[in-house]
């Protein structure tokens, strides 16, 4: 694959100017998705070369949104830069201060 989007410096990495945000992708973000839709929205993407994916524990529940980038991807990873987020609050849901080792663990392995 060859990107044709200009590339940017972020912390020494090189990413895409264009990132794909994958809150979308989650069922009760923006409305209802499918997961083979979801998947099929981030390899167009990666095709269109879209390399840096945003992702987070909370988009979804369980982690769902960092799952469903996770089968996207998988047998590609070395292609992708993929960016998480962990802490975040969803109204009605407290983090308490153990929240970082737990979910850095599982973002890890998603």
């Amino acid at each position: 694959m060859t990107n044709t989007l200009p590339m940017r410096s972020l912390g020494g990495l090189d990413v895409p100017a264009i990132g794909f945000g994958a809150m979308v992708l989650s069922p009760g973000v923006y409305g209802e998705i499918d997961d083979e839709r979801a998947i099929t929205a981030v390899r167009a993407a990666i095709a269109a070369g879209g390399t840096f994916i945003d992702t987070s524990d909370a988009y979804g529940d369980g982690g769902h949104n960092e799952q469903v980038v996770g089968r996207a991807i998988r047998g590609r990873r070395e292609e992708i830069t993929v960016a998480t987020k962990f802490g975040l609050r969803p109204p009605g849901r407290v983090r308490r201060s153990g929240h970082v080792d737990s979910p850095t663990a599982h973002n890890l392995i998603r």
